[in-house]
């Protein structure tokens, strides 16, 4: 299918799913690795909703294996099953330890005092992103951060720093794509076995696929809207996006992050995420704790 003349079935994709994955600009039509008419269709299609080439071929391969299990190409309907896309079966073969269904409000936090004074505050599930290449200060941030929690309730989840949050017998870990590559096979065994949560960030298809394939105990979307915290490899994947990511990882906790502030709240939480995580909405707010607990009610309402 030349890139040029796309198919009336791939067209036929675009028109039902435009309005969905609005806001994109198209993207190049990767090389196919497959000739099936369902295949070629979707990935033309899914290049022109603007999904990059790893997620337009997760995307093309999921058609294909739909349409093959199946027996008809429905252009009306996004594919969402799991088995389609290759996901681990439940229960799965690999998975770490599993934690609560729902994480709810989820804090990102820089240091030690932020954890304990929002854990203090009743958010549910925090996480200490603290940056430093002193070996030292993050031992003593970690360590600080997991007695900061101490007889609140709340869910701590270390940010890269795994060794460290073993030692401290932090709750969880955090770990984003790239430092999930530069596990190797006995690092990612060290971790399975210590027990601790383990939870993923995603910003796409592809990096789904290969978060699943380790069965951590979440899997992180975003970013959903703009954020000036970081600077993203990936343009903002947007609410019509997160919809799909949610319905393809129904079997697993889900955390919604990047620039989510209250406002936002409801059309997140209506994708069918169970958490949202939000950093600047409780770290640059006048009274953090209140903004917490306007938060924890907007998540209750919604």
């Amino acid at each position: 299918m030349p890139d040029t003349a796309p198919t009336e079935l791939a067209k036929a994709i675009v028109a039902h799913h435009a309005a969905t994955f609005a806001g994109f600009a198209p993207e190049p039509v990767p090389a196919p690795t497959s000739s099936e008419p369902a295949y070629l269709a979707a990935l033309h299609a899914a290049s022109t909703l603007g999904f990059i080439a790893h997620d337009a071929e997760c995307i093309a391969r999921a058609w294909q294996a739909r349409t093959l299990r199946t027996g008809a190409m429905n252009p009306e309907t996004w594919p969402d099953e799991p088995l389609d896309f290759g996901l681990q079966a439940v229960p799965r073969a690999q998975a770490f330890a599993p934690g609560p269904d729902a994480l709810g409000l989820y804090a990102v936090l820089p240091d030690a005092a932020w954890v304990g004074r929002m854990a203090r505050a009743g958010v549910p599930t925090v996480q200490l992103r603290f940056k430093s290449d002193d070996p030292t200060a993050i031992e003593r941030e970690v360590n600080a951060a997991v007695q900061a929690v101490q007889d609140t309730g709340a869910l701590l989840f270390i940010n890269d720093h795994w060794r460290a949050a073993i030692n401290a017998g932090a709750y969880g870990v955090h770990l984003g794509q790239e430092d999930l590559d530069a596990l190797s096979p006995a690092d990612l065994q060290t971790l399975r076995h210590s027990g601790v949560r383990l939870g993923v960030s995603t910003h796409g298809y592809a990096e789904m696929l290969r978060a699943d394939a380790v069965g951590p105990s979440y899997i992180a979307m975003g970013a959903v809207f703009p954020t000036t915290l970081k600077k993203m490899a990936t343009a903002p994947q947007g609410v019509g996006r997160l919809q799909g990511y949610a319905r393809l990882l129904r079997h697993y906790p889900q955390v919604a992050i990047g620039g989510i502030g209250a406002e936002q709240f409801p059309e997140v939480l209506a994708t069918g995420v169970g958490s949202v995580a939000v950093v600047r909405a409780l770290v640059n707010a006048p009274d953090p704790e209140a903004a917490a607990a306007a938060l924890m009610q907007a998540m209750k309402a919604a």
